[in-house]
């Protein structure tokens, strides 16, 4: 009923930048917060950065300054912008919507397939 697709990932230089979308769509009434999240081999899937349906955001500590999120409500996308990669931020990202399905009252936690970022020279 809900889809969740990513783009925009890949390889790019320390220092570099990527923007990654993730658009929604679906029978969808409603959605609340976004966000992405990422995991590296070997290590725990962890928060990046999430935006309400108000706009507020927050970060994780190691992006803070780097990356930005921001969405379209319009499109139903939500984007990060990330400038400054550092070869830590390789891993695979994802991102996570909690969306309300047309015909109920409840929203559900949705997640996208994910896309791989790689920072390497």
């Amino acid at each position: 009923q809900v889809q969740l697709v990513e783009s925009g990932g890949g390889l790019v230089q320390p220092g570099g930048s990527l923007r990654l979308s993730c658009g929604a769509s679906g029978r969808i009434f409603s959605i609340n917060d976004m966000g992405w999240y990422r995991q590296a081999p070997g290590k725990q899937r962890e928060l990046v950065a999430r935006i309400n349906g108000g706009g507020n955001t927050n970060y994780a500590d190691s992006v803070k300054g780097r990356f930005a999120v921001s969405r379209d409500n319009a499109k139903r996308t939500v984007y990060l912008q990330m400038n400054s990669l550092k070869p830590e931020d390789t891993a695979v990202y994802y991102c996570k919507a909690a969306i309300r399905v047309s015909g109920t009252y409840y929203y559900n936690e949705y997640w996208g397939q994910g896309t791989q970022v790689t920072v390497s020279s």
